[in-house]
């Protein structure tokens, strides 16, 4: 029998092809010992990233072999829409199984994404108490506090001290398997504040828990945005943070393994959006990415023949001189470079709050004399090459003045679109990269065309 091997070295985080096969042979001898003893040499989510590496008839295959063994956590790992798939392979007291050993927010998030009969499949699985939880979280706004906190909670009296916290601890049988820190409640399930089991550990038995909680501590409200519950996570260096009702009332925690999936999403999603591709994933249906797709390529289209239409306003000139035709796609191409740069910063930089009112105009300034600085050097470097290569130092000229404005232009317009954008709340990932083309493209054509007409004939 195969024996799963421990990956070192530059393989210690990856899923090998090696590994990858042994996996495949297991499944096509029916070998569950072999694959048993793979997958449990596997984090969760290794497995998980194996699941979703390997066709969907393998990884079926493997799910039905792996059988009563399958560790529920890789479905909290798994893609959105292998989640789906996975689960509908599996029988339904295996599903009542797996479910009920997720943590509150994991079984939430599983079930805000499938369809309403999945989603009842689901709740089915759970305890009266476990599906009234899930249910209560599923009343918040989607991709809010309330969506991502899990409700397993370590809280106890605020006038206790860390003698009696230790004992109860110590004595508790349905703690939570990782927790940082003990909440404070008074006797209503308001917040007080919060203690970390290094400053609990570390000091005497008759130590009040409110002599060595933290401080500055500020929870957060159930229905706060999730990007802005990752940025809280980020800027502040948290572990874990209390999530409270409107009331005031303790109603959850959030920790910091979820609140860096979101900043990964929103990255992710941010990279996506530049390009006008939106939140696919690459298990999506073919049908359903192309028609994500389509409506960008239709704006991208109808912006192309803008640029079209400024081109067309000057084919006498081109027709004159055919050296104009093949040196505009310099001229749109540097644009289109520069205008891009500008806007991935931009754009990351207000996701930050890097970028605020209080600097954008500094920021403006900055990344405009950037694009005229590139835009004199490449002046320079285009006007001398385009005047040698046809023997016009007119031509030259015309070429070295369109780069400056043209770069010019762009970096200004890729600052500027995501902020406008941003001020009257649309999403500058999104819908800047659209726009910024089209300036580029448009200025970039009608200042080349403009000045060679003007100049040259």
């Amino acid at each position: 029998m195969a024996q799963a091997q421990a990956a070192s070295g530059e393989n210690a985080y990856r899923i090998t092809a090696e590994l990858t096969g042994q996996v495949k042979e297991a499944v096509q001898a029916q070998d569950q010992d072999c694959l048993v003893a793979l997958l449990d040499a596997l984090h969760v989510a290794d497995i998980a990233d194996l699941f979703e590496q390997v066709d969907p008839e393998l990884r079926r295959d493997a799910v039905a072999l792996w059988g009563r063994h399958f560790d529920s956590e890789v479905i909290s790992e798994l893609d959105e829409s292998i989640q789906e798939e996975l689960l509908s392979q599996l029988p339904r007291e295996r599903l009542k199984e797996v479910v009920r050993d997720l943590e509150s927010d994991d079984v939430v998030d599983l079930v805000e994404d499938l369809d309403a009969e999945q989603q009842r499949e689901v709740l089915s699985a759970l305890n009266d108490v476990d599906r009234a939880v899930v249910e209560q979280s599923l009343q918040y706004p989607e991709e809010s506090a309330g969506r991502l906190m899990q409700r397993e909670i370590v809280m106890v009296p605020s006038h206790w001290d860390v003698g009696t916290a230790i004992d109860h601890m110590r004595s508790e049988t349905g703690l939570p398997e990782q927790f940082y820190h003990l909440f404070l409640t008074d006797p209503k399930v308001k917040f007080v504040g919060m203690a970390s089991l290094g400053r609990i550990m570390s000091s005497r038995r008759e130590t009040r828990l409110l002599d060595i909680i933290e401080e500055d501590c500020r929870p957060i409200p159930a229905t706060m945005p999730e990007e802005e519950v990752a940025y809280a996570f980020n800027q502040y260096h948290l572990i874990s943070a209390p999530v409270v009702g409107e009331d005031g009332r303790l109603v959850g925690v959030i920790t910091i393994d979820d609140a860096m999936n979101v900043l990964d999403e929103e990255a992710e999603e941010d990279i996506l959006r530049l390009a006008g591709v939106g939140s696919e994933s690459l298990y999506d249906r073919v049908f359903d990415t192309a028609t994500q797709r389509f409506p960008w390529l239709i704006v991208n289209l109808a912006t192309a023949i803008a640029a079209s239409a400024v081109i067309d306003q000057f084919s006498e000139a081109i027709g004159m001189m055919v050296a104009l035709a093949v040196l505009m796609p310099i001229v749109a191409s540097m644009g289109g470079n520069a205008g891009t740069q500008s806007l991935t910063v931009a754009v990351r930089a207000l996701a930050t709050k890097d970028l605020t009112g209080s600097n954008a105009w500094r920021i403006i300034r900055r990344e405009s004399m950037v694009g005229l600085i590139n835009g004199l050097v490449f002046a320079a470097i285009v006007g001398v090459v385009g005047g040698i290569w046809f023997s016009s130092t007119s031509l030259g000229a015309v070429l070295a003045l369109a780069m400056i404005i043209t770069m010019f232009a762009a970096a200004l317009s890729g600052i500027l679109i995501p902020i406008g954008l941003e001020r009257v709340r649309i999403d500058p990932a999104l819908a800047s990269g659209v726009f910024v083309t089209t300036v580029t493209d448009v200025i970039g054509f009608f200042a080349f065309l403009g000045i060679a007409a003007a100049i040259l004939f």
